[in-house]
């Protein structure tokens, strides 16, 4: 995924309002953590979430994308940003708040990989700190057979980007077809997406198991949801069901 696509990311997505979304996060943030002075981004993509963290955060990013991060590392020069797998890494650090936005945290895949990536973040987390994850959609908030189409027109650049909504097993599944152009000619390519479709009660059950309280915002940012976790205390046992930020939110299946 995006290795080249990343060069016309921020152009697909430039109606997405990073500023506002930051500062929402930004609140929540200090809500829970007023003192909270250091953030990591998982899944950092190109850095526009970062870039705004910064001003008010000392802040650090990691993505698995090195063409992302590339272009992140222009935008957010001397900020430490880190080529990994949000499943299955280690800085030697921890933060006052990690997040994970834009849904990216379906980019693991199956269960397992939800899990182990909690427990990585959790284990990045100063006592007292916040993590801040979007979800995917849900499996049955999922529809197969949609088309979908973005289109960028500024006058040196030209993007048609489609694709087909599918579904095989707990994976959505996107071939997103590019149509560029540009002064230097029209290209045309096709990246697929891999996504995991995890139900609410997983994501509750992965966030437990590593740890952390958890409480759900079923509205978010974009409609897709937040999730809210902490470092559990010791004496703190995990609830039956997660406190939630404005109105109810369940659903899924067992976990295998």
């Amino acid at each position: 995924m995006y290795a080249r696509s990343a060069a016309i990311y921020d152009a697909v997505y430039s109606f997405k309002d990073y500023a506002d979304e930051a500062a929402q996060v930004r609140a929540l943030i200090h809500e829970r953590n007023p003192g909270a002075h250091t953030l990591l981004d998982i899944a950092c993509g190109t850095g526009k979430h970062l870039e705004h963290f910064s001003r008010h955060f000392a802040v650090e990013g990691l993505d698995f994308s090195p063409e992302q991060l590339a272009i992140a590392r222009g935008r957010l020069p001397g900020v430490p940003l880190y080529e990994g797998d949000m499943a299955d890494f280690a800085l030697g650090k921890r933060f006052d708040a990690v997040t994970c936005l834009f849904s990216a945290i379906g980019s693991v895949g199956t269960i397992g990989r939800l899990d182990s990536a909690l427990r990585a973040i959790a284990a990045h987390l100063e006592p007292g700190g916040v993590l801040i994850v979007e979800p995917w959609i849900t499996p049955d908030d999922w529809r197969t057979g949609g088309v979908h189409a973005i289109f960028v027109d500024e006058p040196e650049l030209k993007i048609a980007r489609m694709n087909v909504s599918e579904r095989v097993g707990d994976l959505a599944v996107m071939d997103m077809h590019y149509l560029v152009g540009t002064p230097g000619g029209v290209e045309s390519y096709t990246e697929r997406f891999e996504l995991g479709l995890f139900t609410h009660n997983e994501y509750l059950s992965a966030f437990r198991a590593a740890g952390l309280e958890v409480s759900h915002d079923p509205d978010g940012l974009i409609g897709r949801g937040l999730y809210i976790g902490a470092p559990r205390s010791d004496e703190a046992a995990a609830p039956d069901s997660a406190p939630e930020v404005k109105r109810s939110s369940a659903g899924g299946r067992r976990r295998p």
